[in-house]
């Protein structure tokens, strides 16, 4: 098998990782696709100079956030959109039932929103992509010292957020 087969092999494959990834950052499936559609075009045109002995996961997470401060930039720009997902009063096949529930995500999702972007990537990459403390601080560029305060201010930050009680036998996230 070629170089460049198993290359697109390994980016299609990690394709739902890199959405929900990029979802974490945009907050919009729309924008996500986007987003990733972009960085899998970043990395096909550069996967010469990724290194086979390094973590994938991370050179394509650094493509993707590289990517999404550019877009961000941009965006001070441009004016406000609208969102589909901000429509409240469209139901699904199931009614009140599919209603409920994408109020309770996009509740979740908010709360997610509302932390700091560096929270918010400590938390998305951590949490959800599994990486480790060492692993996130270098794809971050920070200290992992860094990355455990803001993971745990996040972590404290949705708790609060969702009125969660952390009474007798739970742990504290302070």
């Amino acid at each position: 098998m070629s170089d460049a087969v198993s290359f697109s092999g390994r980016l299609i494959a990690f394709l739902p990782n890199m959405r929900r990834f990029s979802i974490s950052l945009t907050g919009s499936a729309d924008s996500a696709d986007d987003l990733v559609q972009a960085a899998c075009e970043r990395a096909l045109a550069h996967q010469q100079s990724f290194d086979p002995d390094s973590r994938f996961d991370a050179w394509i997470f650094r493509i993707i956030r590289n990517l999404w401060i550019d877009q961000v930039r941009r965006k001070r720009t441009a004016g406000p959109h609208a969102d589909i997902d901000d429509q409240e009063d469209i139901a699904g096949p199931r009614g009140e039932a599919d209603v409920l529930a994408r109020m309770e995500l996009r509740d979740v999702a908010a709360a997610i929103g509302r932390l700091s972007d560096e929270q918010r990537e400590v938390l998305v990459l951590v949490c959800i992509e599994d990486f480790s403390y060492r692993d996130a601080a270098a794809l971050l560029d920070i200290p992992i010292g860094t990355v455990m305060s803001r993971l745990a201010r996040a972590r404290r930050n949705l708790v609060t957020a969702g009125g969660i009680n952390a009474g007798e036998g739970r742990s504290s996230v302070e």
